[in-house]
């Protein structure tokens, strides 16, 4: 099943399927590691909503929600 990081709730585990973003907001993805066939691990959110605090490569990454929209994922089960 396809969806974006977005809509992740805590502890859901998925692999990049895509980048939708353009320009400098898919430039600066791709340097902090998201790219196609990484896994992400939904660690939490913050109480407002945003950011998020993923684990992808072995750190932690905090992204905003507008970010987070344009990743699309696979969800493992």
């Amino acid at each position: 099943m396809e969806k974006t990081l977005k809509e992740f709730v805590p502890s859901e585990k998925g692999t990049v399927r895509g980048i939708t973003a353009e320009g400098r907001i898919r430039r600066r993805l791709f340097d902090m590691g998201v790219t196609p066939g990484a896994e992400i691990v939904m660690k939490k959110v913050a109480p407002l909503g945003d950011p998020i605090e993923v684990t992808l490569r072995g750190y932690e990454l905090s992204l905003r929600k507008s970010e987070a929209e344009c990743i699309l994922m696979e969800v493992e089960k």
